[in-house]
């Protein structure tokens, strides 16, 4: 009976932890279920944030060529090889970094939304497109809700992009250098910045 009942015991214990590696095993797989949800949710989340990034976080550098028939300003307020401060935050690090100016011209600048032709998600309020850079531009300057076409390629999708005048204002606009107050690379003429985003140093 003795040996009956250590058999017995023996087959019991054997079942029990059996089916607690069982369990644990299950445990096991459905957190690294869960770990792997978590990690897809994670990955899709950066992904979303890639594609929700401002257009203004892209390094805005160009080749110095200025559109046909932009007139350069006889006296701007801030002449060109002049240093300013920037006022704006078009792009992470730009607000307080020092400029110097390469050149300045008198234009309408727009505030234009647009789809890029790449395919992106619409681009709302983009600063700035001057009167030059429309596609067959008029003579006198575009009004807020006018439709156009742009020809300016300062981001990917925007060269040929149908586009809504949100903003229309007659003013001096500025190409600069600038260095990222982030630490960024230098930014090599800049297009555009208007006279209100910037300020003389002696401020």
């Amino acid at each position: 009976m003795t040996i009956k009942r250590i058999a017995l015991l023996f087959v019991t214990l054997s079942i029990l932890v059996l089916g607690a590696c069982s369990s644990n095993n299950g445990e096991k797989t459905e957190n690294n279920e869960n770990q792997s949800d978590q990690e897809k949710m994670e990955e899709k989340e950066d992904m979303d944030d890639m594609d929700d990034m401002d257009h203004g976080e892209m390094n805005h550098s160009g080749s110095g060529e200025v559109p046909e028939g932009l007139k350069e300003a006889e006296n701007p307020k801030y002449a060109v090889g002049s240093n300013a401060l920037l006022e704006t935050d078009h792009m992470p690090g730009m607000k307080g970094a020092e400029a110097t100016i390469q050149g300045a011209y008198d234009t309408v600048v727009y505030t234009v939304s647009y789809t890029p032709t790449n395919g992106g998600e619409k681009v709302k309020n983009h600063k700035w497109v001057i009167h030059e850079e429309l596609e067959n531009p008029r003579e006198e300057p575009y009004k807020q809700g006018d439709e156009v076409v742009l020809n300016a390629n300062h981001m990917e999708g925007m060269d040929g992009a149908k586009a809504t005048i949100d903003s229309a204002e007659e003013t001096t606009v500025y190409m600069v250098d600038y260095t990222p107050t982030d630490g960024g690379e230098e930014v090599k003429n800049h297009k555009w910045v208007t006279e209100s985003e910037l300020s003389s140093k002696e401020q």
